[in-house]
């Protein structure tokens, strides 16, 4: 399952990949928002998606804002998640294939539609190599997670 959020700068661009991974079958929840307020603030659609992301070991989330850096900080501050901030389809498939990333940050103004589409594709097909030096890698990270 992937749970997937805007603000109001990401909102075409996700209703787009709602609506294209829709078409393509996959499992999708649109946590919202379903209009625009251009008064919206992200931080309120990132909780919703790193719950959800935490919910079950095979959850996914994508979060889009302007430039993807705002949702992609702050879904990092929670432990367990492994968000991404990508631009390109071959850095979306490094992020899953070497970190396990679990959840993809998009910026909507930086990219185009066909791109975000090849992105995700991308990241949602790449499964984590789990070799040892990635593993080990992760475990260190998380270590580091608990002390702060």
């Amino acid at each position: 399952m992937i749970y997937v959020s805007s603000d109001h700068g990401g909102l075409e661009l996700k209703n787009k990949l709602v609506a294209y991974l829709t078409q393509k079958n996959v499992e999708v929840t649109d946590m919202g928002p379903f209009e625009l307020d251009s008064d919206d603030d992200y931080p309120e659609y990132v909780l919703p998606v790193v719950e959800a992301v935490l919910g079950a070991k095979d959850n996914k989330g994508m979060l889009i804002c302007r430039n993807g850096e705002g949702v992609s900080m702050l879904a990092n501050k929670f432990k367990g998640v492994r968000a991404v901030l990508s631009w390109n389809s071959n850095h979306a498939k490094s992020s899953r294939n070497d970190d396990d990333t679990n959840i993809l940050a998009l910026p909507a103004d930086y990219i185009t539609y066909g791109e975000a589409e090849d992105i995700l594709e991308t990241w949602l097909a790449t499964p984590f190599s789990n070799a040892p030096r990635h593993q080990r890698r992760i475990q260190r990270v998380n270590r580091y997670g608990e002390k702060i």
